[in-house]
């Protein structure tokens, strides 16, 4: 109960426009249910919710080779999707959906779930506890504390947990965080996005590891 509790927290500020959404589908029958209505709905409802998280296991046991059965990632250069903001999951699957983000293997499984099947999985991923890293550097942990907090609190927040916008990197996998991180100093990859190089461009590959030992540690 409390996991739901908080993952209906977590979608507080994602409601209102999931609620407009659904009203404006019940004055229109033939309208299309959104996405993001279906997962607002839910937070109202934790009955729903319950059930949501049961059923999206099952939907999710198609992630568990590579994304964990819990979410925390059985691969390095695979992100942890456990504890992710739900809206935050909900808008990469659309991406991944649209082409937005590219993934030959992710685009054609989620192109393949129903809207229902997205939105479950959403909120079983959502509602999963992620496993931090042990920090085997205290020394590169606080030099990647205080990086954290000179660039990366402000979007990610002080604990590193993200929004429905911004990703949840607190507990990351740290390979898959050390590619990441230099795909958007170096401006290479498929997810270019200037704000994301402008706070990373002056980066080191030293700074980098130091960061991704402090954030792949916090819980």
């Amino acid at each position: 109960m409390t996991t739901n509790r908080l993952l209906a927290g977590a979608l507080a500020g994602f409601i209102v426009a999931g609620m407009g959404a659904a009203v404006a589908a019940e004055t229109k029958p033939a309208a299309k249910i959104t996405l993001e209505a279906r997962l607002g709905a839910l937070a109202q409802d934790p009955k729903a919710m319950e059930t949501a998280i049961k059923a999206g296991k099952k939907v999710a046991s198609f992630c568990f080779n590579c994304h964990g059965n819990s979410g925390n990632s059985a691969r390095p250069d695979v992100p942890n999707l456990a504890g992710q903001h739900p809206a935050y999951l909900l808008e990469q699957m659309k991406k991944f959906s649209d082409g937005r983000r590219r993934n030959v293997f992710m685009e054609g499984m989620i192109k393949a779930m129903s809207d229902e099947e997205k939105v479950s999985a959403v909120a079983y991923f959502a509602s999963q506890e992620v496993t931090p890293h042990a920090i085997s550097n205290p020394a590169l942990a606080s030099r990647g504390k205080d990086l954290f907090y000179k660039i990366c609190w402000r979007c990610h927040g002080n604990d590193g947990r993200g929004n429905e916008k911004i990703a949840r990197i607190a507990g990351q996998q740290p390979e898959y965080l050390t590619l990441t991180l230099k795909r958007y100093r170096d401006r290479t990859g498929e997810r270019i996005d200037p704000f994301m190089a402008a706070n990373t461009e002056n980066l080191t590959d030293a700074d980098i590891n130091s960061l991704v030992v402090f954030v792949s540690g916090m819980k």
